[in-house]
């Protein structure tokens, strides 16, 4: 597989786990008759090479013609934004974040043994709020979403 598909098969591995939590995607649809679709709203499954949206909204005055998408881009928080609060959850659970030397911010486990628990759950809390774990943003495979976009949730 090529670099390209490996991309794309990161992008839907990771947007499948988030699925339950109401990711909000950028989408954007070339469409034949030359209207375009460029629109934001809350992905709602993935399906033969497509992308689901709900509650799409239109960027730029576009229009939004159909509710699946061949392109799709999450907006997600950066690991480095995670509040206080946030932090202190995930270190009642044994794990700390660590800045790396590349600007991506990762997270250790504190006493270097991780159980099934505590990992599944620091897997749901990151894709809860919308952290971006995997690097996906310096890849170009989501966009970082503004800083009111998850606030309310």
């Amino acid at each position: 597989m090529d670099t390209n598909g490996n991309s794309k098969e990161l992008l839907i591995k990771d947007l499948c786990s988030r699925l339950p939590y109401g990711v909000k995607c950028y989408a954007y649809q070339y469409k034949i008759d030359g209207n375009d679709c460029e629109c934001y709203g809350i992905l709602t499954g993935i399906n033969n090479g497509y992308f689901y949206l709900s509650d799409r909204v239109p960027i730029n005055g576009g229009k939004t013609y159909d509710e699946r998408y061949l392109e799709v881009r999450p907006y997600l928080r950066p690991m480095s934004s995670m509040t206080e609060e946030e932090k202190k959850i995930m270190s009642s659970y044994g794990f700390e974040l660590i800045p790396y030397d590349t600007g991506y911010t990762g997270f250790a486990n504190i006493e270097n043994y991780i159980d099934e628990v505590s990992f599944r759950f620091m897997e749901e809390f990151l894709n809860s709020h919308h952290f971006d774990y995997r690097g996906l943003i310096p890849m170009g495979l989501a966009l970082e979403a503004p800083e009111d976009m998850y606030k309310n949730e």
